[in-house]
């Protein structure tokens, strides 16, 4: 066995790769850009060692300095994780070229997995079910079409080389036939550099079933039974569970051999994935992934296995630590991918530091896979993947449970993510009830991503009794250090002249106002919210995080987390965004007219069009902001000078943060 290795990775693969290893009693060795100086697999790591700049292809794509930093700290083998290097045939070749293992298959497996094409060549003559289609190597547009037709519309054109849904289109006749694949070969180009395609029979409602499968040198191949991956949006996994649910189990066999006879036909050794769509009974190859799959988790809870460990036993020359009839599953496990993004902006990628990260607590039936900590930055360079959550129970049904019920515990604030589209999958009836396949998340949408609603007037009180708590905890700090101590000015109690106590509030929703007035009474609060009859709060607590209250005799329970005069309130899974508005602040922000010009979503500054101190017109270009590979201006709303220009060229820019101050003067 290996006594120190290298992690060629960052984020949670790198982490969870570490744990394993330090289990093992294996020393290990991180790389980091310099972006990622003060990330979590540096401090869990052994030793670690910067690479270079932030930009991938600067740092974490640098196969020969990523070799160089394993020949000086002694490493005998890389551990590449996926993504990245993980399937990168040269870089296995520069490993073996260099005398440091590969924790991964040959170079030739992954070179002929690499290509759709050559793979399906590949499989057909290995007896592994392929969907109808066409691999070949003649590209122009009369094979093409001719190929088409034959197959029958309609067909999926898909670029031979990458993945991710680059380069694919479906085509339901033949008059879009050119036009289609004219679009697939200039964006398999783009992204491949390889504008070769492949056409495959369009199924209409399949679903993901992928097969883990595992050999070592002796010859030895098993699988790991079946995970389902057909929640996908863009052709990227969501939620992934294992086993496959409603399968029968002479399928789930049938499959499982056909994998490990795919394995075998490219003489494969390690951890590989082979991904099937299964229709009405048959099942197709799609392609393998020659490395670890991201939802490796759900196949370990159902098997007790640690497949890292045998990634590093295989890759160190053992044998299979089990072998077929040996393995055995139990239970059922769901993983969802919680990401730093908006799903009501088309998922837009989201970045900003995570001001609060409390995920649900981990035990036999919940496991958190993350390489974030509270108080780290989202960036643009990287995946915004924030966590898994994988979690396990007896059967489905109570597995499902789970996951709904750690999906409203996890808390996470400073970044919008997908945790509560997350939760409307894994509550939506047609989930529930196993009616699913690639098209599901589409087919729901409207179910899955309703519009924004108002904040409840629940929402509203508890956002009302935490400001007003808050400023009580405030005028007690400022009592003890005042000279004074009991200064009417120093209260906090809304006392009124000829009135009863109370505060009067705006909040505000989206850009919507909420007022709201809240009443003290001698053992409890009132709350009118717009106007209405008041809503009784009793029992109410607050220890600057966690607000406990009594709503209407409901016992409800919050977490409250102050930006300035942000609030984010999360309750039983909900999360409501407020801003207070208050008219101190408010007329500070607006002396002598200021504007500040915020940045509509995360980005990078291409250029800064004006400087400090320059007088523009209204609608005048000050900035252009790149944002998911397109330009957005940043125009003046108004005549005035520019007094501050926050970020340069090249600057990385969270959603929402000033990037220019502008003097619009006095209205007149």
């Amino acid at each position: 066995m290996f006594d120190k290795i290298l992690i060629a990775n960052r984020g949670e693969i790198a982490c969870r790769v570490i744990r394993t290893a330090r289990r093992m009693g294996i020393r290990t060795v991180a790389v980091y850009s310099e972006a990622d100086a003060r990330a979590m697999h540096v401090e869990m790591a052994d030793e670690a060692v910067c690479i270079g700049p932030a930009p991938v292809g600067e740092s974490y794509l640098r196969g020969d300095v990523i070799l160089e930093v394993a020949k000086q700290t002694g490493a005998q083998a890389i551990h590449p994780g996926y993504g990245f290097l993980s399937e990168n045939a040269g870089f296995a070749a520069a490993c073996a070229e260099a005398g440091v293992v590969f924790i991964g298959p040959p170079i030739e497996a992954i070179r002929v997995m690499g290509s759709k094409a050559e793979s399906k060549r590949l499989m057909a003559q290995a007896d592994v079910p392929l969907v109808p289609g066409y691999h070949g190597e003649g590209q122009d547009l009369e094979t093409l079409a001719a190929e088409a037709q034959r197959i029958g519309f309609p067909v999926l054109v898909k670029a031979s080389a990458g993945g991710g849904g680059k380069g694919m289109r479906v085509v339901r006749a033949p008059g879009e036939f050119a036009d289609a694949v004219a679009g697939a070969k200039r964006e398999a180009k783009a992204a491949f550099g390889d504008d070769s395609v492949l056409l495959e029979k369009y199924l209409g409602r399949p679903r993901h079933v992928e097969i883990q499968v595992f050999c070592d040198t002796h010859g030895n191949g098993v699988y790991l039974f079946e995970r389902d991956c057909s929640i996908q949006r863009r052709h990227q996994k969501v939620i992934e569970e294992a086993p496959a649910p409603s399968l029968p189990d002479d399928l789930r066999r049938r499959m499982g051999e056909a994998a490990v006879a795919a394995a075998k036909a490219v003489n494969y050794v390690g951890a590989g994935t082979v991904e099937f769509l299964y229709e009405d009974g048959g099942f197709y190859f799609i392609e393998m992934n020659t490395r670890l799959q991201v939802e490796h988790p759900v196949t370990e809870k159902i098997t007790g296995q640690d497949l890292v460990e045998w990634q590093l036993r295989v890759a160190a020359g053992g044998t299979l630590p089990l072998m077929q009839d040996q393995l055995t599953r139990r239970g059922h496990a769901f993983e969802a991918r919680l990401y730093a993004e908006d799903p009501q902006r088309e998922f837009l990628p989201a970045i900003g530091r995570l001001v609060r990260l409390r995920p649900p607590a981990e035990n036999d039936h919940v496991r958190v896979d993350t390489g974030v900590r509270e108080g780290d930055e989202v960036t643009m360079f990287y995946d915004p993947m924030i966590a898994k959550l994988i979690v396990w129970d007896e059967d489905r049904d109570a597995a499902l449970r789970r996951l709904r019920v750690a999906l409203a515990a996890y808390e996470v604030v400073g970044v919008t993510t997908n945790v509560g589209f997350l939760g409307a999958i894994a509550a939506h009836p047609a989930f529930r009830a196993v009616e699913i396949d690639t098209g599901f998340i589409e087919r729901y949408r409207a179910d899955l991503l309703p519009p924004p609603a108002p904040v409840p007037d629940r929402g509203l009180v508890l956002a009302a009794l935490a400001v007003l708590l808050r400023r009580n905890a405030e005028t007690k700090k400022a009592r003890r250090a005042a000279s004074d101590p009991h200064s009417p000015w120093l209260s906090a109690s809304g006392w009124r002249l000829n009135d009863d106590n109370h505060h009067e509030l705006r909040l505000i929703d989206g850009e919507t106002p909420r007022p709201l007035t809240l009443h003290f009474r001698p053992t409890d609060y009132e709350v009118e919210v717009e106007g209405r009859p008041a809503i009784r709060a009793e029992n109410v607590a607050w220890d600057g995080e966690t607000l406990t209250a009594t709503i209407d005799r409901v016992r409800t329970r919050a977490t409250v987390v102050f930006q300035g005069l942000d609030l984010t309130i999360l309750s039983d899974g909900s999360v409501w965004r407020l801003h207070l508005d208050d008219p101190t602040a408010r007329a500070a922000d607006q002396e002598g007219g200021s504007g500040r010009l915020t940045a509509p979503m995360p980005g990078t500054i291409v250029r800064v069009l004006v400087e400090a101190g320059q007088t523009v017109e209204a609608g005048a270009p000050l900035m252009l902001l790149e944002a998911m590979k397109m330009e957005h201006t940043i125009k003046a709303p108004a005549a005035g000078t520019v007094t501050a220009v926050n970020f340069a060229a090249g600057d990385q820019v969270s959603e929402g943060v000033d990037l220019l101050v502008l003097d619009v003067g006095e209205e007149k």
